[in-house]
This record gives structure tokens, C-alpha cells and sequence, in this order.
């Protein structure tokens, strides 16, 4: 039994639980795949760091392309990060006939297209589970398990940062800012937070899930993105009172062949199963034409978690490359790209807006609904005891965002309306 050899590229903590599963799990692995697995050669950017777990110095490397370049590798595990630095390695590894597995979501999420494309043309399997939702096997289910259904709707909460944030202040009613410095402090949030909490994070893994689920090429400037730094404990309070949770939401969506994406922060019933994950934790909901509603959830991310998912894609190419099949099954997107207009994308919305505390302001703001063909589920108004102004919570039926974006336009020009606190879409 020939060993298949690996060329790790990275041994940070995603790198390190590689290392464990492939060699504490080998009896098992070895026998899924007839031939012992063997981690060959690793770039490491600096050699003389301390580490976790014991490694021979022998098959440690500054220079990744004596990974690539290394005839005796079968297989390259890229966990090192980055894109174009990363994504040169990679289609040279193709271009030498090596298979890999990426953890890759910015990587995948750009030029996924183009590195699939090569691994086609080279016959080579390009997997990369571990991309989005960490230890859920949900790319594979997209390709494998849907390949007989048509997906009309996928709904995840694929940031664990985010997650985590908008779960304490709904649970404990603290503040966005005190929440953030805890997840930082904790690690769960990086010191620059902003990809995780503007929406870049899950716009990248959405555009993943919508290129698979869809079949066709999704870009990330396709997702339309917006993060949860302006959400507040009102909005959440409020949220709950008519029954919702506010979690930050992708939803790709298609009708006929014309598909939207968008990330943004969402309330979401308190009845649907996404509204009660919490913490750092992950989950997929898909809607198939034929099966109907399914969901995924488990660890988004983690070291032992994404491991798991790399090393299951390792384990898969290596049974391809044992049956002779590498690169039959690699999935291009082959469906003409077709995106929704504003005029085509419908949803209920939440807005909460600052007004005059006087007769007929409430009257004024439903002409400009009327005005626009919105039309409205909820109208509560109050008085609040720390603001002189009076504030209306909103919420309308389905309407176009072409149209509401009118409403909210007139909204800025009407004197009545000293602010639009917020606006959410409303899911479920």
C-alpha cells in the first residue's frame, strides 16, 4: 500500500488539527482509503516558533514552493490564508497535477471560478468544505446531496462573530460596543472586527453557497451587504416584542432562473429554527423545489472543527485518486448569471422612525406608503420617556425594494420624520 503523501501549507491552529486527526486518526483513515496518509513537507512562515504538537524539522519549510514544487506530493492542504500569493500556489500545484483542499473562503469566493476551471482542465479535484461553516458539511450537501433537487432559497447564519454579538444582547440586553470588546477579548473577534461585522465574512461564504446552490457564478459584488454596528438594544427589544429575533442573515433567493443575494441584518420569527442558534455557532437552511425546508447546524469554525471538514475532503480525493475519477466530479458553473432588479425583490420590512409627537404625523406616513403601493402589516406608535420624540415601529407586508427604497427617500424630505432609526428586512 503506496502512502499518499501531503504538502501542508500553514500550521497555525487550523494546520495543527490537521496534523492531529491525519496522524492520531491513521488506523482509520488508512483504512477508508487502502494506503497509509502521510503529511510529507510544511510551510510554516517562521520555523523557530513554538508549537502545539511535535513536528520532524526535517519536513518543515519557509518557502511554500517546495511544497508545490515537491514531485512526491499528491495532495496540498492550503490553510496559510491570503489570496493572491495563495491562489499562484494553487493553480501551480494544478498545473504540476496535485489535488488540494482549501479553507480558503476569500480565495474561493474571488477566483473560484478560474481555480475550478484549471482543476477541470488538469483533471485534478479541488475541494473546500472548510471554506464556510467551518465543521458542517454543507458544500458537499449542496453538491451531492441536492444534485437532484432544484434549491429555490438558502438562509444561513455563517459568522459565528456576529452571532455571538447579537445572541448576548438579545439574552442579556447589553450593549453592541460591550459585546464586541468581550468577543474580542475572548478571540472570537478580531482586533479589526470589520469583515466580521460589516458583512464582508458572510457576503464571501454567500457568494459560495449561491455559485453551488444555483449553479452559476456568483461574485461577491452580486451580494448586496450590510453589518450589524448600527444595531441596537432598542432594535432587538423591539424586535422581540412583535415576536422576532435579529440575527445577521444571508439569503439567496431565486424565482424562475433570476437570482438575488444579500447579507444584512434580519428579523427572523421566533418560530423558525434559525432564530434559535446562538452563540458562535453556525447554521445552513436550504429549500429544495422537491424536498422542501432542511437545515444544517453545527461549529462554524474552531480549529478541531474545520480539520474535521479538510481532512473529510482530503479522505475524498484520495478515494477519487484510487478509483481513477479526480476531476470528474469538480462542479463548474455552467447557468447564465441572471440577478434580480430592485423592482423583482420582494420582502416585508421593519423600520422604527423618530417623528413629531403631534396629530396627523401617523396619517402623512402612511399617504407615502400608499403613495409607493406598500402596503402596511403593524403600525405602533408610542411616546418614549427618554426622547421627545413620538416613534412609530413599522412593519409592512412584502414589498419591492425598489419601492421601498422611494419611501425611504420621501422619508429624508418629510419634516415630520426627524429620523429613520432603523430599517430590517423581516424574514419568516
Amino acid at each position: 500500500m503506496k502512502p499518499v503523501k501531503v504538502g501542508l501549507l500553514g500550521l497555525g491552529t487550523v494546520g495543527t488539527g490537521v496534523v492531529r486527526i491525519v496522524e492520531g486518526n491513521q488506523e482509520d483513515l488508512s483504512s477508508q482509503v487502502g494506503s497509509p496518509i502521510l503529511i510529507e513537507r510544511i510551510a510554516v512562515n517562521n520555523s523557530n516558533k513554538p508549537r502545539d504538537i511535535e513536528v520532524d524539522p526535517a519536513k518543515i519549510t519557509t518557502d511554500p514552493w517546495d511544497v508545490i514544487r515537491d514531485p512526491e506530493i499528491d495532495v496540498i492542504v492550503e490553510v496559510m490564508g491570503g489570496i493572491d500569493g495563495t491562489k499562484e500556489y494553487i493553480l501551480e500545484a494544478l498545473d504540476r497535477g496535485k489535488h488540494v483542499v482549501t479553507a480558503n473562503k476569500d480565495l474561493m469566493a474571488l477566483h473560484g471560478s478560474e481555480i475550478l476551471a484549471k482543476a477541470q482542465e488538469k483533471q485534478c479535484d479541488v475541494f473546500y468544505e472548510a471554506s464556510v461553516a467551518g465543521g458542517i458539511p454543507i458544500i458537499r450537501t449542496l453538491i451531492e446531496g441536492f444534485s437532484s433537487d432544484k434549491i429555490m432559497k438558502i438562509i444561513g447564519i455563517v459568522n459565528g462573530t456576529t452571532n455571538y454579538i447579537l445572541t448576548k444582547m438579545s439574552q442579556e440586553g447589553a450593549s453592541y460596543n460591550d459585546v464586541l470588546k468581550e468577543a474580542q477579548d475572548l478571540g472570537y473577534a478580531e482586533a479589526d472586527p470589520t469583515s466580521d461585522v460589516e458583512g464582508l465574512d458572510a457576503a464571501r461564504k454567500m457568494a459560495i453557497l449561491g455559485t453551488l446552490g444555483f449553479r452559476t457564478n456568483v461574485e461577491l459584488h452580486d451580494v448586496s451587504v450590510s453589518g450589524i454596528s448600527k444595531v441596537s438594544k432598542a432594535d432587538i427589544a423591539f424586535a422581540k416584542r412583535l415576536g422576532y429575533e435579529i440575527k445577521l442573515l444571508g439569503i439567496a433567493e431565486r424565482q424562475d432562473e433570476e437570482f438575488s443575494i444579500s447579507v444584512q441584518p434580519t428579523l427572523i420569527r421566533t418560530s423558525h429554527p434559525l432564530a434559535s442558534v446562538n452563540g458562535v455557532f453556525n447554521a445552513v437552511y436550504v429549500y429544495g423545489e422537491a424536498v422542501g425546508e432542511t437545515m444544517f447546524y453545527g461549529a462554524g469554525a474552531g480549529a478541531m472543527p474545520t480539520a474535521t471538514s479538510i481532512v473529510a475532503d482530503l479522505v475524498a480525493i484520495i478515494k477519487n485518486l484510487k478509483l481513477g475519477v479526480n476531476g470528474l466530479k469538480q462542479k463548474v458553473p455552467y447557468k447564465q448569471k441572471k440577478l434580480k432588479s430592485d423592482e423583482d425583490i420582494f420582502y416585508k420590512n421593519f423600520l422604527l422612525l423618530h417623528v413629531d409627537d403631534k396629530a396627523g404625523v401617523l396619517a402623512k406616513i402612511t399617504q407615502v406608503f400608499a403613495e409607493y403601493d406598500v402596503s402596511l402589516d403593524s403600525v405602533v406608535q408610542q411616546a418614549n420617556a427618554n426622547n421627545p420624540d413620538a416613534e412609530i415601529i413599522i412593519v409592512t407586508h412584502n414589498a419591492s425594494k425598489a419601492s421601498m427604497n422611494k419611501v425611504l427617500r420621501h422619508f429624508k424630505e418629510l419634516k415630520v420624520i426627524h429620523r429613520i432609526k432603523s430599517h430590517y428586512r423581516v424574514e419568516g
